[in-house]
Parts: structure tokens; sequence; C-alpha cells
């Protein structure tokens, strides 16, 4: 057969050329329509019940995590002209286009008694401009005493103030949120130099954003980085230009051809698949190496080049195939998993181990056949040269010490083992952030101050229509702001229901700050009365935030800090029984949900999928082999020394501290 293949690849030199140059030509084309993904990792699949409880929230409540926060800190924002740069930074934001709101303390609404239509009134606190240090401060007293919106959009204790720039939501899953979140940076810093201000930015939108592009940018920085590394250890073998041009032409097509099957099979570009173009530059050169060292001998001991470049492809090519089947079973693995993320990355990774494969074994013939046969010289080093010495060093290590190899590898595996039992799935949302980056010293600044950004959401379904305005539901709602997550420092200030109808009560007096609380049954009865209804077409206004329009389903929102996943684990596992205890099983449905819950799950699904598609690569790995040598002994020989440096790769995770995650997980598959 390989007779056949070495006929077809030189005979036919110039056709496939021509074929490979068109297909490179479509794929640049394919490469150039590539999309970024801006959305998190989706670790879960459709049929999660974490995930489809994610989704019903969204369908209820639209997505969390739209929200950009912007913060800073002031002497005295009331002083005049501070409060009214604030409030022009705060307009400005608002014009920019995919900016839907922006709410700070210049922009913020009240509710006011409308007694005609016994209704409440959905009013700016701030309608223009103050023009006089007198009238802001009267504006000041009525901010001041709406408790709704303390520690919510301002820290009173330490003066920091917090804008919220809500962004349009069919933005943010596009490339257009990249100049949008650069745009509203550039506006907010020309601010902050002009007042002398540190402007601090967070969210889950200005994160994502920002992690992505540099994800595109780094792409490009790790295949040059991995080309000339590769280019490096190239010459060091071999010491001539066309052994160092021709392998890394071939492995720039390849990595041509992976981002053009990436846009082919309509995928975007995300963590995981971002990372398969330098992955296939260290397997590409790996099978030029073999095969030039082939060539080269070969050709020494006939100077006949094209019958060493027959020997060549035939008898390194069966080589490379079992190899680079066998790289790709490790990788196709992922595709049984269920999870998109990962089956995603197994097709596009298994697709193109198989094409660098192709490409090594007709390109690198073809070029070589053009080009002049190495020199005597060049041949002659080969067996005097620093890598043949380590060759033969580590001949005469294998055949004279092998019962202290036994006895090394014995103690390696021990140690690999005790270093695995170190390996944590621990991790963050914002883990794969450098922690003296400006970005993660901004998160700490909006924990120190509120407690966090990145969202919690406890859904409640009372399971009867209107149930969420009865005043026993209500009150239990209020218990569990004040009794329950009060009590977590990680937890910022919640915000439910609960805390519109104490806003509403207040509004009821009048604006009272002191009759910011739950209203009696007595005063319910009333007050009720003025609550936003729904109309006929199912529109809502002030309450659309908080309740389905059935005003069956509710929400507590509040904002968690940058929690691993073991402290999520935990916080859940504390929450659940005390909020069980306030709206029992059996009359209520309460589920937490929002984005740090489904990575949390998403991420203990990883673990699982990983442990499975390491046996499944495993066993498909060993059936390979068993059919091509039909011997046990052999199919043991050759999965150890792959099992081994698995079990290392793993151990150094461990001692080093790397959690398992979807930027790590595939050191753990390469067998």
């Amino acid at each position: 057969m390989w007779k056949y293949i070495v006929r077809g690849i030189l005979r036919y030199r110039v056709l496939n050329l021509i074929v490979i140059g068109l297909v490179t030509l479509f794929m640049v084309y394919m490469a150039s329509q590539n999309k970024m993904s801006y959305q998190m990792a989706q670790l879960l699949p459709t049929d999660h019940i974490i995930l489809q409880n994610y989704q019903k929230f969204k369908d209820n409540f639209g997505q969390d995590g739209a929200v950009m926060f912007v913060g800073t800190q002031f002497d005295d924002i009331y002083q005049l002209d501070n409060f009214n740069s604030w409030y022009d930074l705060t307009e400005q934001l608002r014009q920019v286009e995919g900016v839907e709101e922006v709410v700070s303390i210049s922009k913020l609404y009240t509710l006011t008694k409308n007694k005609e239509q016994k209704k409440f009134d959905f009013e700016a606190v701030i309608k223009q401009k103050p023009q006089t240090q007198a009238e802001l401060d009267s504006l000041a007293q009525i901010i001041k005493g709406l408790e709704f919106y303390k520690e919510l959009l301002y820290n009173p204790e330490t003066g920091v103030q917090l804008m919220l720039v809500t962004l349009d939501k069919d933005v943010l899953n596009t490339k257009e949120r990249i100049p949008l979140i650069y745009s509203l940076q550039e506006i907010i810093d020309a601010y902050g130099q002009e007042n002398y201000l540190e402007m601090h930015y967070s969210g889950l939108p200005y994160i994502r954003t920002i992690t992505s592009d540099l994800v595109k940018k780094e792409l490009g920085i790790f295949i040059f980085l991995s080309l000339f590394v590769a280019a490096f250890i190239l010459t060091i073998f071999f010491r001539n230009f066309q052994s160092v041009f021709f392998p890394v032409l071939i492995v720039i097509i390849s990595t041509v051809w992976t981002l053009g099957s990436i846009a082919l099979m309509g995928y975007e570009i995300t963590i995981l698949t971002g990372i398969i173009p330098p992955l296939l530059i260290v397997i590409g050169i790996e099978n030029s190496i073999f095969l030039l060292n082939k060539y080269q001998a070969e050709y020494k001991a006939h100077r006949n080049k094209v019958k060493a470049l027959s020997r060549m492809v035939s008898r390194i090519g069966s080589a490379n195939l079992l190899t680079n089947v066998t790289t790709a079973a490790g990788f196709a693995a992922f595709i049984v998993t269920g999870n998109k993320l990962l089956v995603e990355f197994g097709i596009i990774a298994s697709i193109n181990i198989l094409g660098i494969y192709l490409l090594t074994l007709i390109l690198l013939p073809i070029f070589f056949s053009y080009a002049k046969p190495p020199k005597s010289k060049r041949l002659e080093s080969m067996e005097t040269g620093n890598v043949q010495k380590i060759v033969n060093k580590m001949v005469y290590l294998v055949s004279n010490y092998r019962s202290r190899i036994y006895w090394v590898s014995i103690i390696i595996v021990f140690i690999g083992f005790y270093g695995v039992s170190k390996l944590q799935t621990t991790g963050s949302i914002v883990d794969d952030i450098p922690k003296e980056d400006v970005m993660y010293q901004d998160l700490m600044y909006f924990e120190q101050h509120f407690n966090g950004v990145m969202p919690l959401e406890i859904t409640i379904d009372t399971k009867k229509k209107r149930g969420v305005l009865k005043m026993s539901f209500i009150r239990r709602l209020e218990k569990l702001e004040s009794k329950v997550l009060s009590q977590y420092s990680e937890l910022s200030k919640p915000l439910s229901i609960a805390d519109l109808v104490k806003f509403s009560k207040q509004a009821f007096y009048n604006g009272n700050p002191k009759k910011y609380s739950l209203p009696s049954n007595q005063e319910a009865n009333f007050i009720m009365q003025y609550m936003p209804k729904i109309d006929s077409s199912g529109k809502r206004s002030l309450i659309n935030s908080f309740v389905d329009k059935d005003l069956q389903t509710t929400r507590v929102t509040v904002q968690m800090a940058n929690l691993g996943t073991k402290e999520i684990e935990l916080l859940k596992d504390s929450l659940s029984p005390q909020i069980d205890k306030l709206f029992p099983p059996d009359k209520y449905e309460v589920n937490l949900t929002g984005t740090s819950v489904v990575f949390l799950e998403g991420t203990k699904y990883l673990v699982k999928n990983l442990v499975q598609s390491l046996l499944l690569a495993l066993f498909v790995i060993a059936l390979l082999m068993a059919v091509l040598f039909t011997s046990a002994r052999m199919v043991i020989i050759s999965l150890i020394p792959n099992l081994i440096p698995q079990l290392l790769t793993a151990a150094m995770m461990g001692y080093f501290g790397i959690p398992i995650k979807p930027s790590t997980i595939l050191m753990r598959n390469r067998l």
C-alpha cells in the first residue's frame, strides 16, 4: 500500500501542490471569517438541570451579568463641581450606542404617590443639573433618605460611588462589545484624568470582553512563539535552512487550515480552540523530525534521493500514522462528553491532527524532491553531534542499568500519585487573570467596598399565581435578606420585591426615611393598591425586574465576591438549609442560579468529563494497539510510557497548585 502512496505523492507533485494550495487559499478566506466567543464557557450540557434552571431564569428576568460597574472615591460627592461632573459623565455614557441605561446617584429614580389615580409614579430624583450648592444640598437630603440605594450605589462609610452601566444584551454576544467597552473606558478614563480621580471597572461584561480580546491577541503571540521554538529545535537537530524552512512552512499551512476549519464548522474561537494551533505546531514538527531523520539516514546509506524519500514515507509514514491516530483518538474522546465546549474542541483537534499528518506526509517529500540533497559534511555530523551523543548515552543507560531505571520509575510513579492527591478543581470565574493585573485589582476594589460584583440569583416559585404579592411571602423574603444573606461578608446588599415594597411604603408616607420598612397588614391593604399593575398585553413596569408575568416567581439578586468553586460550594451548602427553613420545599421551589452557580456546576462536570474522556481514550488506544500488534504484552508496554507522563503532568499541577479548568484540561489528554 505504501508503495502506491509514495508513487502518488512523488509522481503527481504539481497536482498535489495545486490542490493543497487551493484548499489553503479557501481556508485563508474561512479563517478571516472567524469570530471570537464572548460568552462564558458553557461547560454543562443543555439537558443539565442547573443549566435549565438558569435558562428559565433568563427567560423570566433577562440575562444576568449585563451590568458594567464603574467606581471611584470622592472626598465629597455633594460638592457642586464634583456632583455636576458625575452628572455629566452619567449623561454622556447614556448617549453611547449599545448602552441601555446608566444609574448613579445623579441619575436615580424614586416613587411618588399619585392620590388621584391611586398609583405610584416612577420619577427621576434629579430632573436637571443643579445650578447652586443650596439646590444640591436639598437634593442630597432626598438622596440620603432613599435607603433603597444605600450600599447599592454608594458606600456611605468610604465615600465610594458606583455607576451601573447596563449594556444592550444583543451587543454583548457580538464582536461589537469590544469597541463598546473600550469607548466607555476611554470616556471614563478621560473623566478621571480631568478630575484627578482613579477610576475602577468590573462586572462580567467588562471582564469577559477584556479577557476575550486578550485571548485573541495572545493567540497570535502563542502561534509566533510556537513557530520560533519549533524553528529553534529544528536548527539544533539539522542545522540547514531547508530542513527548518519546509517543516515550518507546513505547520503554518496547518495553522491556517485549523483556523479555517473552526469557521467552516460554524464554531467560534474559545479559550480551548484557541490553543489548538500551537498544539498542532508541536505535533507537526514532531512528525517532520521523524521523517527527516529517516530521510538523511537513508540518503547517507545509498546516496539516492528518490529512494531515500520513498523509504522515508513508507517506513516512517506508518509509524507516524499510529502516533497521530492515537493522539487524535485521545482528543476525540471529548466528543462523547456532551459538553459543547469540549465537543467542539475534540472535533477540531482530532480532525486537524490527522490533517497535519497528511500535510507533512505529502508536502515534506515533495519539497525535498525539489531541494538539493543533504551535504556529506552534514550527514557525517549526525553521527558525532551533541544530539547523537545524548541519544547514545540514553541507549547505554537503558542497556546497562535497567533495574535501576525500573526502581527510579517506580519512585517517580509514587511521587506522581502523591502529587495527584493534591490536585484541585478549585478555580474562579476570573481565575486566568493574574493577581497583579489591573482588572484583578479593580475586582478586589469592588469587593472591599461593595462585597463583590459576581452575580448570584435566588429564584423562588410560590406555585400560586400572584403569590409573590402576599405579605406573608414578602415577610419571608425580608427575613431571607436581613437574617440569612446579611450574615455573609462575601455577599453584597440583596435586592428583591421586599425592598420594593419597603420603598413603596416610604413613598406612601411622602418619602419619610423612617418609613422604609415592611407595612403592617392594615397598611398593606392601602399600599398594595398603589403597586404597579400588569396590563392585558403582559407589559410590566417597575416590578418587571423582580417577578415573572404571572406574579408567581420572584428573584433575590445579590452580588458575590470572587469565590473559588470550593467556597461557592460551601456557601451553597450553608445557604440551602436556611433557605429551606424559610421556604419549605413542599410549598416553594427555590433554586440558586446565576453565572456563579453555573460556573461551579460546570467545573464539577468538567472533572467528570475529564475522567471519562481519559478512560475512553485509553480504551480506544489500547484497542488500536491490540489490532496492530495482536499482543497483550505490546499493548501494556506501549501504554505505560504514555501513562507515566500523564501521571506526572497531573502531579505537577497538584504540586504547583494549578487547578483543573478549561484552559488546563488539554494537558491531561495528549496520550
